[in-house]
């Protein structure tokens, strides 16, 4: 059955949208060849829809990969200016419908629904701001690497881990890439912290393991004393895309499994690891996707953290930061410090100390950043890496490095 309300709001919003561009546009410029300018505007219009509607099943496989990332943001781009200029035009044209209603029932005909040059121009002045905000972030933030470095204390942590050094990653994307030079830098600078454990926590491509094939030796390069682990997130099983068949799917997941192998990485699916040292022992655990909502629960958190009992000191990498509250700290209790990602801050948002905001927060309670209840722990990683929206504006990317103290 068709969802014919969602259909309706898509329309009537898309339509506001265009009507009120197509208005500002003409109105702002003025053009002096009016049907000339027509044609031109609304035939380039239908073509970006059109191209936005085929991108997704047809055109992600044979565009060029630079213009399937950044196509996406340039249709958000005309979108905000547009947003925008309803914000500015609408109230004003509630005023003039309203006085040229009252004009036709008084008999005074001096009032026109004359649209204000001024008033469209300012619109799209006002849409410069955010316009070229999002223009900054893709261009100075898309690779601006920030290292996030905290301490935690727990008095269970055995003593021959007192100090231990973990770095995270997460959400890497690799298919929103374009540059693997800035990529290379950071992980030197990784290498040079020297790590006891790296870990990842997901979402290591957009959809396909094929997006890998040019950062495969890149993400090889990263060395810890321990081992470098890793775990599924959301994107990593080619759920968004429309495969020929099942085994296409399997095919390209098998594939996906197999890069994590030679880049050197221990892939966590549902099960754990023993890290022992001086005769003492922590657990690493690592689930595959688990969420709420629309999200999959290919995560079997029962079978992960079995045979941990005996362990004093847990670490659970789980992709998804909902799981925490659904799942880990009702049920498992002796889990000590989980680590997530998924969120990526939304990319956009404010972090000061006077003001930590992110759209993202009105739908992930624990969104980036440190969070504790009790005695346990979840870190949430704002991402390595971006998706959609190739850029970012307040929000940077993120290497967390978390050292482990005996309390």
């Amino acid at each position: 059955m068709i969802p014919v309300l969602p259909i309706l709001i898509f329309l009537t919003v898309v339509t506001l949208l265009e009507v009120y561009g197509w208005q500002v546009v003409k109105t702002a410029i003025q053009p002096q060849n009016l049907k000339q300018f027509k044609w031109i505007y609304w035939g380039a219009t239908i073509f970006f829809y059109a191209l936005f509607f085929s991108y997704r099943p047809f055109l992600y496989k044979y565009l060029p990969h630079w213009l399937s990332v950044y196509y996406p943001m340039f249709f958000l781009l005309l979108a905000v200016v547009k947003l925008i200029a309803i914000l500015f035009l609408l109230p004003e044209d509630m005023v003039r419908v309203t006085r040229f209603a009252i004009s036709k029932i008084t008999g005074n005909d001096e009032i026109t629904l004359n649209r204000s040059q001024f008033l469209s121009r300012l619109a799209l002045g006002a849409a410069a701001l955010p316009v070229g905000t999002l223009l900054y972030g893709m261009i100075a933030n898309a690779y601006n690497y920030r290292f996030h470095r905290i301490t935690l204390k727990f008095p269970n942590l055995p003593a021959a881990f007192d100090g231990m050094k973990l770095i995270q990653l997460s959400d890497i994307h690799s298919g929103s890439f374009t540059q693997s030079e800035p990529i290379k830098k950071v992980i030197e600078k990784i290498n040079e912290a020297n790590a006891d454990v790296i870990v990842f926590t997901g979402d290591l491509v957009n959809n396909v393991a094929s997006e890998m094939d040019d950062y495969l030796h890149v993400f090889a390069a990263l060395k810890a004393k321990h081992g470098v682990y890793s775990i599924t997130g959301n994107h990593d099983y080619g759920d968004y895309v429309e495969w020929g068949s099942e085994e296409d799917k399997k095919e390209n997941f098998d594939r996906f499994k197999s890069i994590h192998h030679k880049m050197g990485w221990d892939l966590l699916m549902n099960e754990h690891r023993v890290i022992e040292k001086a005769g003492e022992k922590i657990a690493l655990i690592g689930i595959e996707n688990w969420g709420t909502g629309r999200w999959t629960k290919y995560g079997k958190m029962h079978v992960a953290h079995k045979g941990t009992n005996d362990i004093p000191f847990k670490i659970l990498l789980s992709h998804n930061p909902q799981h925490w509250d659904a799942q880990v700290r009702p049920q498992y209790p002796d889990v000590d410090l989980t680590l997530s990602g998924h969120t990526h801050g939304a990319q956009l948002g404010v972090e000061e100390k006077w003001l930590r905001w992110s759209p993202v927060q009105y739908i992930y309670k624990q969104w980036a950043g440190l969070y504790q209840e009790g005695k346990q722990y979840l870190y949430v990683n704002r991402g390595f890496g971006f998706l959609f929206y190739p850029g970012r504006v307040g929000i940077l990317p993120e290497v967390t490095e978390i050292i482990l103290k005996r309390a």
